[in-house]
């Protein structure tokens, strides 16, 4: 019997951060869970599945949150 771990998630941040720890990071797993979390405390994520993310992505690019 062989056992084989998932690989750790390749965290990406918007490249608009810099060298700052303080942008929120996110990872895609082969599941199709998509993992959030704060760059500068990243002891805990938040998961969503894709298209949960997808929909929200969608919203913030629709400007749905902006501040008027």
């Amino acid at each position: 019997m062989s056992f084989h771990a998932a690989p750790p998630p390749r965290w990406r941040k918007s490249t608009r951060c810099g060298a700052s720890n303080t942008c929120v990071e996110v990872a895609g797993h082969d599941d199709g869970i998509v993992s959030v979390r704060d760059g500068a405390a990243d002891d805990t994520c938040l998961d969503f599945a894709r298209g949960e993310w997808r929909r929200f992505v969608a919203a913030v690019r629709r400007g749905v949150f902006d501040l008027h």
